[in-house]
């Protein structure tokens, strides 16, 4: 049983519904996702190039073809609020969506707008993603520049809410000025280690300490410009290395699985941000090979309860502490 914590799914079907078609997940990803023993995750909102130009437009495009998509699908998809629904859908058989949000460019500087994202459902919001907006600073973003007074604001009303906070895409500046005002755990849904792969994106030892620190996640990321520099050392073993590192730093209980992977999206979307055309990680190359990942952390040393801690039980125990 396995919990991918981010994937932009809503992004491909965003794309195919506008084209006319439907069951997107149902056609397209499901088969994957039972052969990589995947039960759910967080399935994000993101406003992708070249929409970015546009967030507002490209947000209620993504919702209005989400909100189809779970109502036409409600065989195969459960949105859950906590731990409880999610147990209900694997009774059921069905996937366990908890809806996330990738970046908030579409509010402009509207922070209130966080409490009608609540009301959609909601769970799991990062403030950017490598964008500087009207409340942080992405990846991409003014080195000198980070949380901004309103994203302060909107720190406190996503805790006040119970939504989980992710930090993955932050730049330095806003992950520290995060850190600092947060009072409950927060995550790094999909980063890895940056001192095994020195690129932006991934976290600092002193990020996953601090991250440690407030009891929080950090989620794996199979992308393969995020595992090694050296073109031949990004697969899976070297992929093992970074869930060894931060285990190592901060203990089994603060790391889980945030694949991250391109399936979802369009080449005119993801050549706006990676070196190369993107075929997979070898090993890992998309979630119906999650088996493999999972008898090499075996024979790394993992335990079985190491490897369920990993899988899904850290994120549902970070739910339990988290959404109300």
């Amino acid at each position: 049983m396995l919990i991918d914590i981010h994937g932009d799914i809503w992004t491909d079907v965003t794309v195919k519904r506008s084209l006319g078609e439907k069951d997107i997940i149902k056609r397209y990803h499901l088969d994957r996702f039972k052969k990589g023993g995947m039960v759910g995750g967080t399935f994000v909102v993101w406003i992708d190039p070249p929409h970015d130009e546009r967030p507002r437009e490209r947000f209620e495009e993504s919702i209005k073809h989400m909100s189809a998509e779970i109502w036409e699908n409600q065989d195969i998809l459960k949105i859950i609020y906590n731990t409880e629904d999610f147990y209900k859908a694997v009774e059921e058989e069905k996937l366990a969506v908890l809806l996330g949000i990738e970046g908030l460019p579409f509010l402009g500087e509207d922070v209130e707008g966080l409490y009608t994202l609540y009301q959609m459902g909601f769970r799991q919001i990062s403030l950017t993603w490598n964008e500087q907006n009207a409340f942080a600073t992405g990846a991409r973003g003014d080195i000198n520049r980070g949380l901004t007074k309103l994203g302060k604001d909107a720190v406190k009303i996503i805790e006040d809410l119970g939504i989980i906070l992710d930090v993955s895409h932050a730049n330095d500046k806003t992950f520290w000025d995060i850190y600092d005002v947060a009072t409950k755990p927060i995550i790094a849904s999909h980063s890895n280690a940056r001192a095994l792969c020195d690129v932006p994106r991934n976290i600092t030892d002193d990020q996953i300490k601090a991250i440690g620190q407030s009891k929080g996640l950090v989620g794996i990321n199979a992308f393969n410009e995020f595992i090694h520099v050296d073109r031949d050392k990004r697969d899976v073993d070297y992929l093992i290395n970074h869930i060894e590192h931060i285990v190592e730093l901060i203990g089994i209980d603060h790391v889980a699985f945030g694949f991250d992977f391109f399936e979802y999206l369009e080449a005119d979307t993801s050549s706006t941000f990676i070196e190369d055309p993107y075929r997979g990680t070898p090993g890992i190359e998309d979630i119906s090979k999650a088996p493999n990942l999972i008898k090499k952390l075996s024979e790394r040393g993992f335990s079985k309860e190491d490897i369920e801690k990993i899988s899904y039980k850290n994120f549902l125990n970070l739910m339990d502490r988290v959404l109300k």
